[in-house]
């Protein structure tokens, strides 16, 4: 698959998750090994008018690979000031956001929405990509309801006005995230494009992987919440794609030291105020999924200082290490 100067076999995505794919967990995540990861979505608005929360989403490290900025609105001017001011900060992709189903976004007829008025999406995107000369690709659902899944027509539509590739979220906006993604109707976006696509929604083990490229045709595969408290999940996903062979989970010895990596990687992005709250959310998730019971992951995210934050993880972990081998 080609996008810009780069090609890659059988892709493997890190998905933009507003509150998850931050620099300190992209970071991580590209430590065990993918091929692109996506900014948050970052409102077109707040870049122009320079609010402090999309240039801190807009932060990029030297060793993330492709800076790829994903921009949210639904004014092509705005959108497109905000594509040229990523570009001249250094992003190497532009996507646009029309795939968000949350009622905040989409109230105000960006994200999803848009895909209700194929007009405005498409005065976005040549406002876009006329204002950049790097890549836009677009990142979009199946539709907005199951009675209007008009994605293979649209991804015609954007292909026809310069975007580079398309991504689908195998679901409508009325779905959000409820029952299973539909794999199937993403091949009749690939079959409406000669673009590559990229195939989302349920990847949450490696048979999904090998499973929706199968039934979508896709070009390449995008993982969301299957990453969310295993960072190393996308590696094991590429690996798979590749060879067939299955890498086992990191040892439980790394897997703490990543946690506690992480962890420091917040505060430090954040502020220790600020990131004590912030890296809740992904503690509880790694304990969660390592089976630690509620009550022990609440001991440890009511704990207001960060040294103590970090020793009861690795007690937790340290515990989890001695089970195991006896």
């Amino acid at each position: 698959m080609q996008l810009g100067s780069d090609t890659f076999d059988t892709p493997v995505f890190l998905a933009p998750m507003s509150g998850i794919t931050d620099q300190p967990f992209r970071r991580v995540v590209r430590e065990f090994g993918v091929d692109v990861v996506v900014s948050e979505m970052i409102l077109s608005a707040g870049v122009v008018d320079d609010h402090r929360l999309s240039r801190e989403r807009a932060i990029w490290g030297a060793d993330e690979g492709l800076r790829v900025v994903q921009l949210a609105g639904c004014q092509a001017d705005i959108m497109a000031r905000a594509a040229a001011m990523n570009q001249d900060d250094g992003a190497d992709i532009i996507d646009i956001n029309m795939g968000c189903p949350v009622k905040k976004v989409v109230g105000g007829s960006a994200g999803s929405a848009l895909m209700r008025d194929e007009d405005l999406a498409l005065r976005l995107i040549r406002a876009v990509v006329g204002a950049v000369d790097i890549p836009v690709t677009l990142k979009m659902r199946t539709g907005w309801d199951l009675d209007q899944r008009n994605a293979p027509t649209l991804a015609a539509k954007a292909e026809a006005a310069g975007v580079s590739m398309i991504t689908v979220h195998g679901r409508t906006r009325c779905q959000f995230y409820d029952g299973r993604a539909d794999w199937d109707f993403i091949a009749q976006v690939k079959d409406a494009v000669d673009i590559p696509v990229i195939a989302n929604g349920d990847v949450v083990a490696l048979e999904d992987g090998a499973a929706i490229l199968a039934q979508s045709g896709a070009d390449g595969v995008m993982i969301g919440r299957g990453a969310f408290g295993r960072p190393w999940f996308p590696a094991q996903m590429r690996h798979y794609l590749a060879t067939g062979e299955r890498l086992a989970d990191p040892a439980l010895s790394q897997q703490r030291d990543t946690v506690i990596a992480h962890y420091e990687g917040i505060l430090a992005h954040y502020g220790p105020g600020r990131g004590l709250r912030i890296a809740r959310k992904h503690i509880n998730r790694y304990l969660e999924r390592m089976g630690v019971a509620r009550d022990d992951r609440r001991d440890v995210l009511r704990q207001s200082d960060s040294g103590a934050v970090i020793e009861r993880i690795t007690e937790l972990y340290d515990l989890a290490i001695l089970r195991e081998a006896a």
